[in-house]
């Protein structure tokens, strides 16, 4: 490996204006895998943003979908909008780097739990994003998803 890596520029309305793969798994808070995901994601850049479709299919074959319409405020700020998010989910881009915090109706056990995801996203070199996401609740830590994005 150089000593020069180059890090990439993120601009996450041209990243996801596109289709893309990922693949994640959610790790409670004991370390244990508790679930393992794909995800399909179709991106389209709008005027003011970008829409994102993911198309959720987990190890158990449970399918969820997603859609989120996401705003570009300026000098790196997002706001985000999705059916089970409460209120607005709101993101500062950085380099190679975006944060993304929202609170989110979660199914579990039967019913809408909401809980705090706190997620880090980095763009890495060969155009793979990472993606950490804290999950929480009432101050609680629950677990984690790590998510590993790549164009299909």
């Amino acid at each position: 490996m150089s000593a020069d890596l180059a890090i990439p520029s993120f601009v996450p309305e041209r990243y996801f204006a596109r289709q893309l793969v990922a693949y994640g798994v959610f790790v409670d808070r004991f370390g244990t895998i508790r679930r393992q995901f794909e995800v399909a994601v179709t991106g389209q850049q709008t005027d003011s943003g970008f829409v994102l479709d993911e198309a959720f299919l987990y190890d158990d074959g449970e399918t969820e979908h997603r859609r989120w319409d996401v705003t570009a405020l300026g000098e790196g700020r997002y706001e985000g909008r999705c059916a089970d998010v409460v209120g607005v989910a709101r993101g500062l881009c950085t380099t190679n780097m975006l944060s993304w915090r929202y609170k989110f109706r979660l199914a579990m056990y039967g019913r809408k739990v909401t809980v705090g995801f706190d997620d880090v996203m980095v763009l890495q070199a060969g155009d793979i994003l990472v993606n950490r996401a804290t999950v929480s609740k009432a101050g609680f830590r629950l677990g984690e998803v790590l998510l590993t994005f790549r164009p299909s």
